[in-house]
Formats: structure tokens, sequence, C-alpha cells
């Protein structure tokens, strides 16, 4: 038998299991806020599916295989296809805008590194048949409300938001030809994270002249609003292209979330089906992978399902949610797994025990007993071992005279109640 798990992949024990839970609590919570509803599509698709949005190169990131029926399948590695796919089939039976949320797990295989793995559960919002910058508002919030359900704050998490059309713009501006754009983007994408003379020597492999190299450079450094603003004055039309950049900014400003909020043109996000607003949430120290990613994709949902509807979302991860929570020390306080342990003082005791914990199990108490015959005091360790709140001790003695002995196991203290009272009014909160 193998000693561990798949490489990329994890055991879930119960702490494990609570912190998974603790993370998805929160993605629903805040997706019902905002009236997404929840859908799932199946976890094996067919290949073409991925192939048809992102090319053959992703095949090597695929868990894929040919099925008994011989059709080429992968398990998923996003959402965004499946939707398409789903919003397409029945368009016309929805209200514009869906709002529409899941939370599947997901699987590539990938170099592992810290905070990515070969599975994850991840949240998806997406928001559909909306263009404006509302919209992109809307689901940059939500992603900021996650965290701040999960208790950080705009000390501890920054959401860093761009804009696909003015970095287009600029970039066309400073003589960038618009077959070299996805050239430029892979720069800028990188401008923090390599030394610049790595981005100098591929720009300069690429065609670029030294001007346009540094220009490149130059807006993958733009920092703040007014800094994109006053850039846009030199570009024609510069103003309009602005727009939505600036009316998504005030949105969330308005909206009381300004204060967690960076506009920051070295945020591209890779994909290149992004067509406007795209932004990405970091923890602020920047010691992780990035928490979140999305942005809008007006013509994606065309490509792939062949219905015309523009498109604005994002994929978190549970991975570095749970790196995050670990590092700020913020992990859900463990339950107790019962609220009490039934004892048996005596073998002959044992149905009145197994009677009464079901009555109990009826009523929503969650209750253990001993499965076979053990000792009090080995009941009692167990009982304490299990965190549970009280014991409940049923003797000979007790049963003649229609009680048991309630034990707190916090402070001692001990109470003789009717059995009655135990199964119909006693209350274990």
């Amino acid at each position: 038998m193998p000693a561990k798990a798949l490489p990329g992949f994890r055991d879930f024990y119960p702490a494990d299991t609570a912190l998974l839970h603790h993370i998805v609590a929160a993605w629903r919570t805040v997706s019902a806020r905002y009236g997404f509803e929840e859908y799932d599509g199946p976890p094996l698709e067919p290949l073409e599916l991925y192939t048809s949005k992102s090319g053959e190169e992703i095949v090597g990131q695929l868990y894929h295989f040919e099925d008994k029926g011989g059709r080429a399948v992968s398990l998923r590695p996003e959402m965004t296809p499946t939707l398409a796919r789903m919003v397409a089939a029945k368009s016309s039976d929805f209200k514009k805008p869906i709002r529409w949320y899941s939370i599947p797990q997901l699987f590539r295989y990938e170099r592992q590194q810290r905070g990515r793995l070969r599975e994850h559960f991840q949240l998806n919002m997406d928001l559909i048949g909306e263009a404006g910058p509302l919209a992109d508002a809307e689901v940059i919030a939500a992603a900021i409300d996650v965290m701040r359900e999960l208790g950080f704050g705009p000390d501890d998490v920054r959401v860093r938001i761009s804009d696909r059309r003015v970095i287009r713009a600029l970039l066309l501006h400073g003589g960038v030809a618009d077959d070299q754009l996805a050239a430029a983007y892979v720069t800028i994408d990188k401008v923090e994270r390599e030394d610049r003379a790595k981005g100098r020597a591929r720009l300069a492999a690429a065609g670029f002249a030294p001007e346009v190299v540094e220009e490149i450079l130059r807006i993958g450094e733009i920092r703040g609003l007014e800094a994109v603003t006053d850039r846009l004055r030199a570009v024609p039309d510069g103003r309009d292209v602005g727009e939505g950049l600036t009316a998504c900014h005030d949105a969330l400003q308005n909206i009381g979330l300004g204060n967690f909020v960076d506009v920051d043109l070295s945020i591209v996000r890779g994909l290149a089906y992004y067509t406007g607003i795209v932004f990405e949430l970091f923890d602020a120290g920047r010691s992780l992978r990035a928490i979140c990613g999305g942005g809008r994709y007006d013509g994606l949902l065309k490509a792939l399902g062949g219905v015309d509807l523009p498109g604005v979302g994002f994929g978190m991860g549970d991975v570095v949610l749970g790196e995050l929570l670990r590092s700020h020390e913020r992990l859900p306080e463990r339950r107790p797994s019962i609220d009490v342990y039934l004892v048996a003082v005596t073998t002959s005791d044992v149905a009145e025990v197994l009677s009464l914990g079901h009555a109990l199990r009826d009523r929503g108490v969650r209750v253990e007993y001993a499965l076979k015959a053990q000792a009090v005091a080995k009941q009692l360790k167990i009982a304490s071992a299990r965190q549970a709140r009280r014991a409940v001790l049923v003797g000979p003695d007790e049963r003649e005279a229609g009680e048991a002995v309630v034990r707190d196991l916090m402070d001692g203290s001990e109470e003789r109640v009717s059995l009655t009272a135990l199964r119909d009014t006693f209350t274990w909160a």
C-alpha cells in the first residue's frame, strides 16, 4: 500500500477538513450576500472543451485520457469552459445579468510550489450579461468581502486593479505594434518578478527598438489612478479609454472598500481572453502567490459557447487562502466533535444508554458512548479527549430512580436529572 498521497494531492484529516469548510463557508456566505446562485458541472469533460479555449499546449497540464467509449476526456482544470457551455445551452432561460458561483475541485498537472498543488478547491464567481464598470466593481468587492469575512483588513490584503484597454492604448502610443502586444504584456506581467536586464533582453530579441523597450518597462511601473490619468492625457481618446478604470475605482470607493484597492498597471493577467478591467488580490507583504485573480472577458462566452454575452469574474483557490490563514494565526477554532458522552456504569445500563443516546440525537445533540464494555474511568477519559462539555452517567441506582448524573467536564460539578427531562427538555447548549 502506498505510504502517502500522490504528489500534489492532499489527505484531509479532520483539522484540514475543518479549515477547508471554514474557507468554503466564507465563500458561500459572501456569494449569497451578493445574490449569486450556486451551480456545478461534471468533473470530467471532453478534452476538446479545454483545447478549444487554450490551444493544444494546455494538454501537457491536464489529467487526460481516453475513456472506455474511446472519447478523449480530461479532469477539469478550470470552470470557465463548463460555465460557457452551460450558459450557452440555456441562455434564453435566464434573466440577465446572470450571477453564478461554483466551488469545484480542479486538477492540473503542474510543477508544485508553495501555494500551488495539482488539485485545489476554487471559488468561481461570474457576472454575465452586464458590460458596465459597476459589474467589474461588484465582483472585485465580493472578492474583498471574502477576505473581510475571514478576518482580514486592508493592512493584510491588497487588490491591485488595472485595465487591458488602458495598457493597450499606452503601448500602441509608445510604439508597440498590434502584433507585438502579446510580447509586451508578458514583460509587463513579469516586471516585479524578474531582473530588468532579462526583460530588456527578451524584448530586444523580439525586435523591439531600445526606446520602445524602455517605454514598455515604464508603463509596467505606473501606479495610482492619478498617474494613469496623467499618462492617458497624451494618448488620442485617452480620457475615453480610461473611463472604465476610473468608474470601477470610484465605485469601489463609494462602496466603502477603496482602502483595499491599488491601481497598478503591472497587473496584466496572462490569459489572452481578458478585454478590460483585470485584478489580482495579494497578501500585503507579497509573501504568497496571488490569492485570487480575474477580470472582464467579453468575447470568451461567444468563442466557447456561441452566445455573445459580456462577462466578468474571478477564481480564488483554497491553497493560498489556507497558507494565509496559517501565517496570520487565524485558523478556525476546533469545535468539539460531541456535546455529551453517555457513560454506562455497568453492562446492564447499556440498553438505557442506547435508548437515551438515540433520543438525544433526534433532538440534534451530538452524542457518543462506548461501543463495548469499559470501565467508567476509561469512558470519562474518552469523553475528555473528545472535549465533550458534559458526561451523563447511567447506573443501576440512577435507572431505578428514573434519573442520571450529569457531570460538567469543565468544572466538575454534578446534578441529578430525570431521564425524561434529559430526553425532552434539558438544554445541552
